[in-house]
């Protein structure tokens, strides 16, 4: 799909962990597959049993090699790289079954826009980007209003592209179950002040995921 070839983190369980399935999570717009969220609650899911494959999107492997800030790339060729990303991960005999597809704020909603058409066991969001920041009249949800694949979408109540009170009235699909994490920002990191902790919500996730995963056929 593009000339630099698509690169790899796969982390896996201790061996001691019963893996339960494999996640392939995609960035946000902003932040490459290393970037501090994303090694933090990759750290949790392997502890709760999932394998994770993170990936980044030709914009970033390309910000990886020059040093240079790009936009990211035009929706066809997110949605394109996700699909090349999920064939190339499904004919890999090392990812416990079953696989499921999700992200970090934008790196979600694509995984979110190509799930029903992969056949994905499931979607898992973090940080879902439902409107621009501050326009809440702007919602793009129509593709979860009519989502046949299961997913679970971890939100903080402060976030500001998505908070409780605009969402309560949206209807999304059966299939859409929304997890509100306590004073969450779009990172899920409360304020000290909220008597919550960041690493609490990580691992919250991350045991939800897991026992997702169970579930999962």
């Amino acid at each position: 799909m593009t000339e630099i070839p698509l690169s790899y983190l796969i982390d896996r369980p201790a061996e001691q962990t019963r893996p339960v399935g494999s996640l392939i999570l995609a960035h946000g717009a902003g932040a490459p597959m290393d970037s501090d969220f994303m090694a933090a609650i990759t750290r949790q899911l392997t502890v709760a049993g999932v394998t994770v494959v993170r990936f980044e999107f030709p914009y970033m492997r390309q910000r990886r090699l020059t040093g240079k800030k790009r936009p990211p790339d035009r929706q066809p060729v997110l949605l394109d790289c996700w699909r090349e990303v999920y064939a190339h991960c499904c004919h890999r005999e090392d990812l416990p079954a079953p696989i499921l597809i999700g992200g970090k704020s934008m790196g979600g909603r694509m995984a979110s826009m190509v799930a029903d058409e992969l056949g994905a066991a499931g979607l898992c969001c973090l940080g879902y980007p439902f409107h621009p920041p501050g326009k809440p009249e702007r919602m793009r949800v129509d593709h979860l209003q009519i989502m046949t694949t299961p997913a679970l979408v971890y939100q903080g109540t402060r976030d500001p592209f998505g908070k409780p009170d605009e969402l309560a009235s949206i209807p999304l699909s059966p299939a859409v179950t929304i997890h509100w994490l306590e004073d969450g920002n779009h990172d899920l990191k409360p304020r000290k002040a909220s008597g919550f902790d960041q690493t609490e919500h990580l691992a919250a996730v991350a045991n939800s995921v897991s026992a997702f995963a169970r579930n999962c056929p």
